[in-house]
């Protein structure tokens, strides 16, 4: 499975539990020839949402089962714990229900 096929089946998988959106960033170059970068800040995870029991903020980044995480992403996960929020590295739909409901 890609990392995008990934984030869909995470998401159709916990439609029950949380609500979750795909995070989308991007770049490009103006017509002048100037570099941009849109969107989230680095190390922003893919997923984010918030769990529908109690509206506590969700945050997943996926991985496929080779993909590793880069020190941003890991800096912006370990961030969010200590803010309160759930977070945490998923490789499958299973993986991202048991950081929703707090079994890892």
């Amino acid at each position: 499975m890609t990392e995008h096929d990934i984030q869909n089946d995470i998401r159709n998988k916990t439609a029950d539990i949380a609500v979750l959106f795909r995070g989308n960033v991007g770049s490009g170059v103006t017509y002048d020839g100037r570099h941009f970068d849109t969107g989230l800040p680095k190390g922003f995870s893919d997923l984010f949402g918030f769990r529908k029991s109690d509206g506590k903020a969700v945050f997943i980044e996926v991985k496929t089962q080779s993909g590793r995480i880069r020190p941003e992403q890991k800096n912006f996960i370990d961030k969010m714990r200590v803010y309160g929020a759930l977070a945490g590295i998923a490789r499958s739909a299973e993986d991202a229900r048991k950081i929703i409901l707090e079994e890892i």
